[in-house]
């Protein structure tokens, strides 16, 4: 069996202290290290085959250097991307990202963290599905460094980086309405998650602001597990109605794709007949033949400030609160244009 390559090696081939070598090889003091020296040990330890002891260092510094990420439905794109953002920042910071994909159910998110942490991850970056207070409450009297990310429920006091979904969706709903638009609906998915119970409530404070005072009358929520059949439902009751709705707001960009396939099927134009936006971008609002109003939301802040936020929870004894909220921004396209 070949002998593992050690720092303590290299450092006799080249005649430089240990120490020397451990400076270059983890990125340390190297302002201070000559530059030549310095690439004569990066280039013998890859011709050696050196690689890092990740357990003897986890052990001399009681870290391991990774991080847990539970997300809520990795299928989402908008949690994969975000997924990839945090394993990028987490990279620039010597750190590992875990994945794991909870599908949207408190149960699976627990057996996940059960599992990562038997792995010895130094924390975790959660996307939390709906129910899963006592989950996060446990972890925070086992004094479990965690940052919520996206998905937050108000009544925990833990670490959180989120959107400003109220403001986002109130916005989303005035630019209908000073396009012309009175009639307005809007399709939310069916839930206690408050970002989306936010959305919903941005959305009918932006109606009652306007002054119509049956704001919630257009307010469609359907479930997710049947969400494509209701959201085709739920459309063909807004525009079927006896005030037939004028423009859709959907609630998130599952929801939108389906939306608009059902709407496109139906022979109606955007925006000529109808006008539409939506809550998240998609790459799949590219194949349409209408350009997409929709709601971009910070995700390279997200994952930045999540990533930012648990490195400094870890190893900190006196870990106080820290609550993020990130605005979102509303990309006005054709879709929402009143047509003349």
């Amino acid at each position: 069996m070949k002998k593992n390559v050690s720092m303590k090696d290299i450092a006799q081939r080249l005649g430089v202290s240990t120490a020397l070598v451990s400076y270059v090889l983890n990125g340390q003091l190297e302002d201070r290290i000559n530059k030549d020296t310095a690439q004569k040990i990066k280039s013998l330890a890859e011709e050696l085959g050196y690689r890092p002891n990740h357990v003897a260092k986890s052990l001399k510094i009681n870290k391991t250097l990774t991080i847990g990420l539970i997300l809520a439905d990795i299928s989402n794109p908008f949690a994969a991307s975000l997924a990839r953002i945090i394993e990028d920042e987490a990279k620039k910071h010597k750190y590992t990202v875990i994945f794991g994909s909870a599908d949207e159910s408190a149960h699976k998110s627990e057996d996940l963290i059960r599992t990562l942490m038997s792995r010895r991850v130094d924390g975790f970056i959660i996307a939390a599905p709906e129910g899963s207070e006592e989950l996060l409450s446990s972890l925070k009297k086992q004094d479990i460094p965690f940052v919520l990310i996206d998905r937050y429920f108000p009544e925990l006091h833990v670490n959180t980086v989120t959107i400003n979904n109220f403001q986002a969706s109130a916005e989303a709903t005035n630019h209908l309405l000073e396009q012309g638009f009175s009639e307005i609906g809007m399709i939310n998915l069916k839930a206690d998650l408050f970002h989306l119970t936010e959305r919903s409530r941005g959305y009918k404070a932006a109606l009652t602001q306007a002054g119509q005072k049956k704001e919630g009358k257009n307010l469609k929520e359907v479930e997710e597990k049947n969400m494509i059949a209701e959201v085709h439902q739920a459309i063909n009751e807004l525009l079927n109605q006896p005030e037939p709705i004028q423009a859709i707001f959907f609630g998130n960009n599952n929801l939108a794709i389906e939306g608009l396939i059902h709407i496109r099927s139906l022979n109606i134009r955007i925006p000529e007949d109808l006008a539409i936006v939506c809550f998240d971008e998609s790459n799949a609002y590219n194949l349409f033949y209408c350009p997409i109003t929709y709601i971009r939301q910070p995700l390279a802040k997200l994952g930045q400030a999540a990533v930012k936020l648990l490195i400094e929870s870890i190893g900190n004894q006196e870990r106080s609160t820290n609550n993020i909220t990130l605005e979102a921004e509303l990309i006005i396209q054709k879709s929402s244009q009143k047509y003349i």
